[in-house]
């Protein structure tokens, strides 16, 4: 069975970045492979990907200054009100309401998961829709005082299981759903 999942990485206090939208804080922290919610097993349970508008633009920022080609081979798509071209065959610029791009989605991730790369929001509008099943986050032991939040929302969440992988606390949850 398909679920959506946001795996992520969030500092101490909460943010996904800084006010600028940079990722130093997470870049610099040591990671074990094959620890807790490594990315490489992580990565091959998935079958198709949401990013919002501004974690599409840092993957290209970050492509295009270190010469890294556009990593995923699963179907992508980048929710939006921008003007954005897609950088692969692969990926798809997409607007309007999130359900109607989870089900082609799912659709596509053939059995597989579905994963919510980056934006807080819009995981949360995915929660706000009952179709966000589970948020995987390592927490990094820094604290930024501002940036992108790791939710802007209020949800209840059960946790499933806890650990560490090097720097980072690691935590899985299911989403319960929406406090009100």
């Amino acid at each position: 069975m398909t679920r959506t999942v946001y795996y992520t990485a969030t500092t101490l206090d909460g943010f996904l970045a800084d006010e600028h939208d940079s990722l130093d804080w997470l870049l610099s922290q040591p990671l074990e492979e094959g620890g807790m919610l490594d990315y490489g097993a992580f990565i091959g349970g998935i079958g198709a990907l949401l990013m919002g508008a501004t974690t599409y633009q840092w993957l290209l920022d970050h492509n295009a200054a270190t010469g890294e080609r556009w990593s995923y081979t699963q179907p992508t798509w980048v929710m939006t009100h921008r003007d954005l071209a897609p950088v692969a065959d692969t990926v798809t610029i997409a607007s309007g309401d999130v359900r109607e791009v989870h089900a082609a989605m799912v659709e596509a991730a053939a059995g597989k998961d579905v994963w919510v790369v980056g934006g807080g929001d819009l995981a949360g509008q995915l929660a706000d829709a009952g179709l966000l099943d589970e948020v995987l986050v390592s927490i990094a032991p820094v604290t930024l005082g501002a940036g992108r939040p790791l939710l802007p929302r209020r949800l209840d969440l059960r946790l499933t299981s806890h650990g560490r992988n090097g720097a980072f606390l690691c935590a899985t949850y299911d989403v319960v759903g929406a406090r009100s």
